[in-house]
């Protein structure tokens, strides 16, 4: 077992606020420059969509864009795999620098063992939920796990609106991770801005994925990513990174 990196998420306390903006929302044909500009804006790490065309109707970039603009920062590289079968490239991304996986509960790979598979590389492991599923699915593996994230669109597509009716879900999440005393993150992705991020750090989140909220925003990256962490922390629930 390799020894685990500096960047895997367990870096992180999970009451801290965490802004992950999503490259799926980055000019692709500049990626490194958009990536540098969303570091020097103060983004804690990025986000890093793959869909195989299958588990949800579009598709992605894979390992060799990962690889690719690996170089570009130190930061961590949160890969989330929307993918049938994560378990065929959770080497691959490894390899190509992902510090975190997050796979689907309702992906068709056995669930605990693709959870063993990443731990094995010394990354953390995440395991998210589409709007419509039941998060009970994922709660038989509250303890092996390093990360929650619900999906507030249904996956596939960015840009989409936030799904208010997946809040009561979050609030349930959480409950069971305080129930349990679980020290790990609450993330949710799609439809995140300004306002939506507070309903969702109130029901419990800490960890927001904003795409088109940082890289599309008409105030430019460094502007938006200040207003949604300034807009956050405002709140006094969490500690501010």
């Amino acid at each position: 077992m390799s020894t685990e990196p500096d960047n895997s998420l367990k870096q992180f306390a999970p009451d801290r606020v965490l802004i992950c903006p999503s490259i799926l929302a980055a000019d692709f044909g500049n990626l490194a420059s958009d990536i540098k500009v969303a570091e020097l804006a103060g983004v804690d790490f990025f986000h890093i969509d793959v869909m195989d065309g299958h588990f949800v109707p579009n598709i992605s970039l894979g390992p060799g864009i990962v690889n690719a603009i690996r170089p570009s920062t130190d930061l961590p590289f949160d890969v989330h795999l929307m993918i049938s079968h994560p378990a065929k490239f959770i080497d691959a991304f490894v390899a190509a620098g992902a510090d975190h996986i997050t796979i689907h509960i309702e992906a068709e790979d056995p669930v605990e063992e693709v959870i063993g598979q990443i731990h094995s590389h010394g990354c953390s492991a995440g395991l998210s939920f589409r709007p419509d599923t039941d998060p009970s699915r994922v709660r038989p593996y509250l303890d092996t796990i390093d990360l929650v994230l619900a999906m507030t669109v249904e996956p596939g597509f960015g840009g989409q609106s936030f799904r208010h009716d997946v809040v009561p879900k979050i609030t349930q999440v959480r409950g069971w991770l305080d129930d349990m005393e679980r020290d790990i993150h609450l993330q949710i992705d799609g439809g995140v801005n300004n306002e939506t991020a507070i309903v969702a750090l109130h029901a419990g989140a800490n960890l927001f994925v904003a795409g088109t909220t940082i890289f599309k925003s008409p105030l430019g990256v460094n502007a938006a990513t200040k207003a949604l962490r300034d807009a956050l922390t405002s709140q006094g629930t969490v500690e501010t990174s």
